[in-house]
């Protein structure tokens, strides 16, 4: 059971590792591209096409993260990871959550009014933290599936 979750989140978390350095260095910096007349239609469309990419592997990961809290690895099968890495991945997803729904979201509010410079910039710079965040989890779903492989 441990090693199910343990994959599904590793695939929802490496999955959202690809896609938010997408963002961050590709998506993000060509909003400043957009004319200021075009910008809120953009950022409507913005909104509407990456919410089902994003949204269902975050909760995927977020579900899968809480479960490998729950669920232990099953020492009789020569499993073996140290009880801090799943509690570390849990608290890197609520990082992701809360600065998703405290930095990106607003910004996205703003935005969606019309191009706002001070805005944009907020929320590239804010994203770094959940680029930060999923890539240190991409890292650690890496580092516990080596534990678990290894027994």
């Amino acid at each position: 059971m441990f090693e199910a979750i343990l994959l599904t989140n590793a695939a929802a978390t490496l999955y959202m590792v690809g896609l938010i350095w997408m963002v961050q260095r590709v998506h993000y910096p060509l909003f400043d591209g957009v004319s200021e007349p075009q910008f809120a239609a953009y950022e409507a469309r913005h909104t509407r096409a990456i919410t089902p990419i994003v949204l269902p592997p975050m909760m995927v990961e977020l579900v899968s993260a809480v479960g490998l809290v729950i669920v232990k690895p099953d020492a009789e099968l020569g499993l073996v990871l140290p009880g801090w890495m799943p509690w570390v991945g849990l608290g890197l997803v609520l990082l992701v959550w809360g600065v998703t729904f405290c930095c990106s979201v607003p910004q996205h509010v703003k935005l969606a009014r019309g191009f706002d410079p001070k805005a944009c910039r907020l929320l590239v710079n804010t994203n770094w933290l959940r680029t930060a965040g999923w890539t240190l989890r991409g890292g650690l779903v890496i580092w516990m599936l080596a534990l678990v492989m290894r027994g």
